[in-house]
């Protein structure tokens, strides 16, 4: 059964985004917590949603994601940020209708495109994706700015004074 996560879903959920850091070989790099998984997705303002994968009541998988823009097309989009289903629920169709519920999304609300990324030696969810028709953007490279990296750079933005123009 797949579903829109709940606010009870929250500790299942991070759970499997801990998982998913462990089987991308960043276990130590991952730091999400409850509050602030409950936070980004029910607090005030949420900055992602999710939908679970339950197999006989217990969430066994998640697909979190957020909404994105073409400045191109004009229309938004969704950005896939973590698909994880548990090793022993992969090959049920678990994944495929986690994404074909985000497809769905797309399409009720007249999204445009439905993205994500994945490490270049993930073989087996690329040979996935690639099978339900995605196509890789060979030509575009993820830049991120993080950690001392962008508290440095963010120091250098003039907050206050009025823009010049040469």
């Amino acid at each position: 059964m797949i579903r829109e996560a709940r606010i009870d879903d929250v500790p299942a959920v991070v759970g499997l985004v801990h998982e998913l850091a462990e089987y991308e070989r960043a276990a130590s790099a991952c730091t999400l917590t409850e509050p602030q998984l409950r936070h980004a997705l029910f607090g005030p303002e949420p900055v992602a949603q999710c939908h679970v994968a339950e197999a006989a009541g217990e969430v066994v998988g998640c697909a979190i994601w957020f909404l994105n823009f073409s400045t191109w097309t004009g229309v938004a989009g969704i950005h896939l940020e973590d698909l994880f289903v548990r090793p022993a629920h992969r090959g049920s169709g678990l994944g495929r209708a986690l994404l074909a519920a985000l497809a769905g999304v797309c399409a009720e609300r007249g999204y445009a495109r439905l993205e994500w990324q994945v490490l270049d030696w993930n073989e087996p969810s690329i040979g996935f994706y690639r099978a339900l028709g995605a196509v890789p953007m060979d030509e575009w490279t993820t830049f991120r700015l993080d950690g001392a990296a962008l508290a440095g750079f963010a120091a250098t933005a003039d907050r206050g004074a009025p823009a010049q123009v040469d």
